[in-house]
């Protein structure tokens, strides 16, 4: 886990009102980017041009209201799901997972559809994949101790009692010998409690109360220009499953809407995932 790899490069926030006209709208992140933009061109470099052997991934987060997440089916239905490999695909959608492969000549689609959808880009985050190491992209902060419900690798109801600390995505990148430029990509949720301090014994205690959620986890093999979607299979109106603390948003966010000329609106919202892997280094 390489948690200073990870670098916050964009958030797109809602907007403020003043007075009772409706604002106008600046230009979505997802409009912004061109196809060329999406593998940036001395990503992992060192200092005097050496390239860092690590496998790039660029992570975009997108809400969309939980009302039109119906919008969602036309995204999957141009996916693949063959490349990914599933520790268990049953226990992966019982949690209300999905995930779905394509490439980046899809991006343009893909975000006309979340658009439609009166959708907005919320973050994005670059990560660096040394190889066989892991780095973890956060989900949710857990501030107290709760039970989170998932369906095992078993396909039974199971009740764990994490917190506090993070939800979060691991994700590892592996060089496949004998093939340069793809990658063996696996993706798993894991709780992870906080670390305080760097005392050897406090990082291995942190370690060992870690629980990674195996029936959710899935692989495949990347190259730059591959992208993964990752979403809700339902909109869940709580936060006590591990499906509803990675994609629900209960709380609301704010929205405009594409079709109407008004205030934008508080509503329950649903998170995606798009992971995008934008260079291969060794």
């Amino acid at each position: 886990m390489i948690r200073a790899f990870q670098i916050v490069v964009l958030a797109c926030l809602p907007f403020c009102l003043t007075g009772c006209g409706a604002p106008e709208e600046s230009e979505p992140i997802w409009q912004q980017l061109k196809i060329g933009d999406l593998t940036p061109s001395h990503s992992g470099k060192r200092p005097g041009g050496q390239l860092l052997k690590t496998a790039n991934f660029n992570v975009y987060l997108f809400e969309i209201p939980a009302e039109n997440i119906s919008a969602l089916d036309d995204i999957w239905r141009m996916l693949y799901s063959k490349p990914l490999q599933f520790n268990n695909y049953e226990a992966f959608k019982a949690n209300s997972f999905l995930a779905g492969f394509g490439q980046a000549r899809m991006w343009s689609k893909i975000m006309d559809l979340l658009l439609a959808a009166d959708g907005k880009g919320t973050e994005r985050v670059s990560l660096l994949l040394p190889d066989g190491r892991a780095n973890d992209l956060p989900i949710a902060r857990l501030d107290n101790e709760q039970t989170v419900f998932y369906i095992s690798t078993e396909g039974s109801m199971e009740g764990a009692g994490i917190g506090p600390g993070e939800l979060t995505l691991r994700m590892k990148a592996e060089k496949i010998p004998g093939s340069k430029g793809v990658c063996q990509v696996s993706i798993l949720p894991v709780f992870s409690p906080p670390i305080i301090g760097p005392i050897p014994e406090l990082v291995y205690r942190a370690k060992a109360g870690e629980l990674p959620f195996t029936s959710v986890g899935f692989g495949l093999k990347m190259s730059p220009g591959d992208l993964v979607v990752l979403g809700p299979e339902k909109y869940i109106d709580h936060q006590i499953t591990l499906g509803s603390l990675f994609f629900s948003r209960p709380e609301g966010s704010l929205f405009f809407s594409r079709t109407e000329r008004k205030p934008p609106e508080r509503k329950p919202a649903v998170r995606i995932f798009l992971l995008l892997c934008t260079a291969i280094n060794y």
